[in-house]
């Protein structure tokens, strides 16, 4: 299976951390031994593009963008994951207005709520072990918010605050250190935080023939 995921730029080496951070996190979570292949297709538009093509050629496919805001509640529905509508989500969104695929279903996309970025605030510890002398926590949204409702300028904003004085690495900067700290979080305490990267998690396991209480 292929999941085809937003994220790498135009640079084939940002497009080979993107594969590898990827890789590494759903290994943690996992899947280690059942890998689906990870192809990193740049912007949220190509990712959309290269999976309507996959599906087009019989393939097995996921997608997996940003959802860029807050998804409304009504489209997430019960434990049921198949109720759940990311489908929805794109087609309304502007600057999106995607049309689900006629064959495809809603347990193929998949939607990082609201940004990569904010997978990265269920795991400080990471953060800060990451960053080193300088950080500064206190700059991240308080742990009482639950992180998929924190906007996506707002995290770029609170992770650049965060990290200006530190001593060993420069502020965090997208293409530097995304997919470097995307390599090295817990995906647990992802899943715990994040209901939308929870059922992403519990679907790829499924397609990939892995029981979700394998560690």
């Amino acid at each position: 299976m292929k999941i085809f995921v937003e994220g790498g730029g135009d640079s084939s080496q940002l497009k080979a951390n993107c594969r590898k951070g990827f890789a590494s996190f759903l290994a943690k979570a996992g899947l280690k031994g059942n890998m689906p292949r990870i192809v990193a297709c740049g912007s949220r538009k190509h990712a959309y593009d290269d999976f309507c093509t996959a599906l087009n050629n019989g393939e097995e496919a996921m997608l997996l963008v940003d959802s860029e805001e807050s998804v409304n509640a009504g489209l997430q529905g019960t434990a049921d994951y198949e109720t759940w509508k990311p489908w929805e989500h794109l087609a309304q969104r502007e600057g999106d207005k995607w049309s689900k695929p006629k064959n495809a279903a809603n347990n193929q996309c998949h939607l990082m709520v609201q940004c990569m970025e904010s997978w990265f605030l269920a795991d400080r510890g990471t953060l800060k072990s990451f960053f080193g002398q300088g950080f500064q926590e206190t700059h991240l949204p308080a742990t009482a918010n639950p992180i998929e409702g924190i906007g996506k300028q707002q995290v770029y904003d609170a992770l650049a605050k965060a990290t200006a004085d530190c001593k060993t690495k420069a502020q965090y900067g997208k293409g530097e250190h995304s997919f470097k700290i995307l390599e090295q979080i817990d995906p647990n305490k992802v899943e715990e935080a994040s209901p939308w990267a929870k059922r992403c998690m519990m679907v790829i396991k499924e397609e990939m023939g892995v029981s979700s209480s394998q560690p």
